[in-house]
């Protein structure tokens, strides 16, 4: 098989398994009334079961940034989506909260392995000057999952129970993980210089670093935050129904991916990766805002998928500019230290939303929360293309 084959093959089979990494959350965020009501479960601890991945999935960022660096990105890759994809199966048999609690803490380990060496697998296919491009890539396959959990889930729910969707994805899952066992290879062009433990320690003295991390806290927090609370937002506060929830979802997840390659492609092509962010985070705060405000549906749809377009518009650039300052060799090591931040995150305002929404009644102030947060990001942007320029 020529050199190009390899290269179409490979990253093909990589978005494949990436399209299960976040399968199981997106039906989670969709089948929270259903779970709820099965399981008995308050807001707060619907909540604590996407808080509980995104905490453990951040505490393993670096870990597994490192090991993938260190030890080969096809191995880690593969542990990354078998996990996952298995534990996606097993959360349609839980009986309790406490089941569904440890099921998705030990889903958040196995969702770092299979980002981190995913991320890095397919940057390994690209070039220096295409770094950011690549890596929004790794988000068309992850939100392609989402889709077809937004599209196919409340059929599913429909005609079997909220059970059946986790389990025939992760079924599937699994399959395309021994998929990329057989087919899968590493680019010859990936860098397999070894690292040792003080290399990634070394990261948390550099201001450039931190800035970036809170950059990249902000960044997801306000993802998780939105992605999470939205159907029971649309659901309990406006009155849609969950195949209307549904279908909006479906289609604010299929602006995401494209506009997040989009973000790349311009990071790229304008040499100007912070004014990406900037106007990313600008427009997030606007949106975010007004959604709590708007009661006419069409107006409401209408800010949720310009929210949509923004919200992970900034992904590659944020991701590709730690690699461009420290080196390709530690492209693993240095994305676990940005979605390190990135996903403590995604824990607190998934959970700080759901308790927000409990001692309120209502989700305003926590959207009002997310478009703070995202004004602060633009402070920081500010200084970190400050600190690049200097």
């Amino acid at each position: 098989m020529s050199a190009t084959n390899n290269r179409a093959v490979d990253i093909s089979v990589i978005m494949l398994c990436q399209v299960f990494q976040t399968a199981a959350t997106a039906g989670i965020a969709l089948f929270v009334p259903s779970i709820r009501r099965d399981l008995g479960l308050s807001f707060t601890q619907a909540g604590t079961l996407s808080a509980v991945t995104v905490f453990c999935y951040a505490l393993m960022q670096i870990p597994a940034g490192y090991l993938a660096d260190r030890h080969g990105l096809k191995q880690i890759f593969f542990l990354g989506v078998f996990g996952t994809t298995l534990l996606c199966l097993t959360f349609g048999l839980v009986s309790n909260y406490w089941h569904a609690f440890l099921n998705q803490a030990a889903s958040g380990i196995f969702h770092a392995f299979l980002f981190q060496a995913g991320l890095a697998l397919l940057a390994s296919w690209f070039g220096a000057q295409r770094r950011a491009t690549a890596m929004g890539l790794s988000l068309v396959g992850i939100f392609s999952g989402q889709v077809l959990m937004n599209s196919l889930g409340p059929l599913l729910l429909n005609r079997f129970n909220w059970r059946f969707p986790f389990i025939s994805f992760g079924l599937a899952g699994i399959l395309a993980s021994l998929i990329y066992l057989w087919l899968g290879q590493q680019s010859s062009h990936s860098d397999s210089k070894r690292l040792g433990v003080a290399d990634a320690v070394r990261l948390f003295r550099y201001r450039f670093m931190w800035v970036c991390g809170i950059i990249q806290y902000i960044r997801l927090g306000i993802m998780a935050g939105i992605s999470f609370w939205l159907p029971s937002f649309l659901i309990d506060e406006r009155g849609l129904s969950l195949q209307e929830t549904g279908v909006i979802l479906a289609f604010r997840t299929l602006l995401i991916a494209p506009s997040n390659m989009l973000g790349g492609y311009l990071s790229d092509r304008l040499r100007n990766p912070t004014a990406v962010m900037g106007v990313s985070l600008v427009i997030l705060a606007i949106t975010a805002a007004a959604l709590v405000k708007v009661t006419n549906v069409a107006l409401l749809v209408g800010l949720i998928f310009l929210n949509a377009v923004f919200i992970q518009f900034y992904f590659g650039p944020i991701f590709a500019l730690p690699v461009e300052k420290y080196g390709a060799h530690m492209t693993g090591t240095l994305s676990g230290f940005g979605n390190f931040f990135a996903n403590l995150g995604a824990f607190t305002f998934t959970y700080l939303l759901g308790l927000l929404k409990d001692q309120t009644g209502r989700f305003e102030a926590g959207f009002y929360t997310i478009a703070a947060a995202s004004l602060v990001g633009v402070v920081f942007t500010i200084w970190l293309e400050q600190m690049r320029r200097h």
